[in-house]
């Protein structure tokens, strides 16, 4: 769609948007004033889509270094009175969890949604937590769309609700959710609150000072968190006069219950209804504070429930607790049964699996054409694994360090790569074997820190410039300051690549595309006390052979910055592509591999490469013995 439609679309109109692209429309229509966030898959699209309209829609929006930031960005403004929003995938959470949880205590002014995308599968994340466990945390609302249509309303209600309480509210979608397709129905944009000041573009707040509110020391935390308790279980006891969770009835008076919220519901709903299976849905949209009430009215007169959650059992222990303080004998089927599988996302097949398992239908009570996957419909499908794209950068460092290694006689065996979280990660992939051990954004120089405190062993750090900016600049300070003895290679590819190439602050713009001063990655190593510093194009694999081998004769922590232009940047000029002259070329197969670019491969007994993919990086021809590779 047109990102102008976003901004300039009127009450009444319908228009086909991603889950993530409703969510801004929902913003704009909420009258946000500031928007922050770190990139993060499956929320990044959210971001994308604000760089662009951010000016029009007269938002102040950034790209902060770490989800942390941007959630003290959106804090600070939601308590100087203005509408605020940020957004991180769920392990983001994680890195703004020390903050997170004491927005709830300090509260809010202007209304302040957190949304959080979570990833069942873990399709592009480190791990699979749900983020309904943050919610009860933080003692914090989570609202859970199923749809993009209800993102969108979800985002304006969430506002509204934040207002209301004086306190952020979490809005939960997942990777179904965040890249689902849909029509939605807009509704009117609300005034920005604040005052327009002249030369800014976004509105301003004021802040009132209050120290017992804002600052949490010990004696006002005690009042503060009583504070927070007190409406959390006020607001607890309205929900159920709310109209945000509701009963879908499959059949009239039906006796079997399924309790759902979030993309988990759309597969209840469409095997229950497409099915026509005697059962009736408690869709929760508002999940916490839990409805208790609303849960017990449900399922009293079942004959037992069905609880369809992901990822964890939250809800089933709810439901569990209100079968338990009310005396019922209703049995409840969940994950905690093994009704359903404990872990990873649902579908229809596993969802009539669960009902089948209990209820003791066959396949004549299910219309197979709804059911079947698409597994058993056209058989297994091969698969590939992730590979760096054809001349990435990256691919050229782990090939130098390898043959640094190779030329210095130390066993790749007896070297620790530390990793961390971007498209250099592929490198635990053969022929590289690059990747070690990995805990989460910004850990590889924690990890070399403590793998050079624990061990005798060489240590090989990984990380992107983005990260390196998110959470790598404090423990390559406390690396120098303690004196340990590791490499940090920071793969500088001048982008966040792995997230769809948003802007860093290594790079001369910010996220609204405005000029902005660039910060030198070589400067902050050095600033930092590093012993051995050096900027090297990894394209030139002489020079990253070279630097890497003095590197491993340094003491102390080093510094290599592997600086090359990520492959898919927009406007990348691509130099001419590589040919094989087959009168050189001897069939050893080294290129492939040693090399493993997705570009060359082999056909008919024959190297050969695709020049369609093919950028022209020369590192085949590089590592070829036999000079067969030629530039076209």
């Amino acid at each position: 769609m047109a990102y102008n439609q976003l901004v300039n679309g009127k009450k009444g109109e319908k228009h086909f948007l991603l889950g993530n692209e409703a969510a801004v429309r929902g913003a704009i229509e909420a009258g946000i004033s500031v928007a922050a966030t770190y990139p993060g898959t499956p929320s990044s699209e959210i971001g994308n889509t604000l760089s662009f309209i951010a000016k029009d829609a007269g938002v102040y929006f950034e790209f902060s270094t770490n989800e942390k930031v941007a959630m003290e960005i959106a804090a600070t403004s939601a308590v100087s009175g203005l509408r605020s929003f940020t957004f991180m995938k769920h392990v983001g959470l994680n890195v703004a969890s020390d903050s997170f949880v004491t927005t709830a205590y300090s509260g809010v002014k202007g209304g302040m949604v957190i949304l959080v995308a979570d990833d069942p599968s873990v399709f592009s994340s480190q791990n699979e937590q749900d983020t309904r466990n943050y919610a009860r945390l933080a003692n914090m609302p989570i609202l859970e769309p199923s749809n993009p249509q209800e993102v969108k309303d979800m985002m304006v209600y969430g506002f509204e609700l934040s207002e209301e309480l004086e306190i952020p509210v979490i809005i939960r979608t997942t990777t179904r959710v965040s890249h689902m397709r849909g029509i939605v129905e807009f509704g009117d944009i609300k005034s920005q609150k604040g005052k327009t000041v002249e030369g800014k573009h976004y509105n301003r707040g004021y802040f009132n000072k209050d120290p017992k509110s804002y600052i949490p020391v010990p004696v006002n935390v005690i009042v503060m968190h009583k504070i927070l308790s007190e409406k959390i279980e006020k607001f607890q006891n309205n929900i159920s006069s709310l109209n945000i969770n509701e009963v879908v009835e499959i059949k009239d008076n039906a006796k079997i219950g399924v309790i759902s919220s979030s993309s988990a519901y759309n597969y209840a709903y469409d095997v229950a209804s497409l099915d026509n299976l005697d059962m009736k849905i408690l869709k929760l949209t508002l999940s916490y504070p839990t409805p208790y009430d609303l849960i017990y009215e449900f399922i009293k007169d079942l004959d037992r429930v069905f609880v369809i959650e992901e990822v964890d059992p939250i809800c089933e222990r709810d439901v569990l607790l209100t079968v338990g303080m009310n005396g019922l004998n209703i049995p409840v089927h969940g994950k905690l049964d093994k009704t359903f599988p404990m872990v990873e996302e649902f579908n229809c097949d596993i969802v009539r699996e669960g009902f089948i398992k209990i209820l003791n239908y066959t396949d004549e009570n299910f219309s197979l054409s709804h059911t079947q996957s698409l597994e058993k419909v056209i058989g297994d499908l091969p698969t590939r694994a992730a590979t760096l794209c054809a001349g990435c950068s990256h691919r050229a460092t782990y090939y130098g360090v390898k043959q640094a290694l190779k030329e210095s006689n130390i066993s790749e065996d007896e070297v620790i790569f530390a990793s961390d979280i971007g498209c250099y990660t592929l490198g635990i992939n053969p022929p590289y074997n690059a990747a070690d051990y990995l805990l989460s954004m910004g850990s590889s120089i924690g990890d070399g820190c403590g793998f050079a405190v624990a061990t005798d062993q060489k240590v090989i750090s990984f990380i992107g410039d983005s990260t390196f900016f998110h959470s790598g600049i404090s423990p390559l300070i406390n690396g120098v300051h303690n004196k340990q003895n590791f490499i940090v290679t920071i793969l500088d590819n001048r982008i966040t690549a792995m997230t769809g190439g948003q802007p860093n602050p290594g790079m001369p713009v910010d996220g609204m595309g405005d000029e902005s001063p660039e910060i030198s990655i070589r400067e902050l190593a050095l600033a930092s006390g590093a012993s051995f510093v050096r900027v090297i194009n990894p394209l030139n694999l002489k020079q990253t052979v070279d630097t890497y081998k003095k590197a491993l004769e340094n003491e102390g922590v080093s510094v290599i910055i592997a600086k090359s232009p990520c492959t898919l940047i927009k406007g990348f000029n691509k130099k001419p592509p590589i040919k094989v002259n087959y009168d050189k070329c001897k069939n050893c197969d080294s290129c492939i591999n040693n090399l493993a670019c997705p570009a060359i491969s082999k056909i008919k007994g024959k190297v050969v490469v695709d020049t369609s993919m093919c950028n022209g990086c020369s590192i085949c021809s590089q590592i070829c013995d036999y000079n067969a590779f030629e530039t076209i």
